[in-house]
């Protein structure tokens, strides 16, 4: 087997786990992989950065801009009222903080944005089961 399929082969299995798993998944988990593919796709900005690849790194804030641009459309500001009105302003804020870094290629404004949506993504994590709940005495299978 040459290098460049199982380079392939491996980014095959990679995509078809991913869509398995996101094909598997309830709303809550397909935000909770939102905000964790949200860090990854940072960290590996990060890392492009201080390599000083340049396409990678507009590779992966673009990949971060995606997943936020999801998160926020994923709010819904009539039944969230409040909460999605400060996670909106909250989005907008890393928004502006991710395009600071990559234009500038600062790190701090990373940190800041993972300072930021680490709380909200454990608090997400937090309240699985008062989901499972809440969709289990709906009768909505999870």
């Amino acid at each position: 087997m040459s290098y460049g399929y199982m380079r392939n082969a491996s980014a095959a299995y990679q995509d078809t786990s991913a869509r398995g798993s996101v094909e598997g998944a309830d709303r809550h988990q397909l935000t909770t992989m939102l905000y964790d593919g949200m860090v990854d796709r940072i960290n590996q900005a990060r890392g492009a950065m201080r390599r000083g690849d340049v396409p990678a790194k507009g590779t992966h804030f673009a990949r971060a801009f995606a997943i936020l641009g999801e998160l926020r459309g994923s709010l819904d500001h009539e039944a969230g009222g409040a909460l999605a009105t400060r996670l909106d302003s909250l989005y907008d804020y890393i928004a502006r903080r991710l395009l600071q870094a990559q234009l500038n290629d600062d790190e701090r404004a990373l940190d800041e944005v993972i300072d930021l949506i680490n709380p909200v993504r454990d608090a997400w994590r937090q309240i699985r089961d008062t989901y499972l709940a809440s969709q289990a005495s709906t009768g909505t299978a999870a």
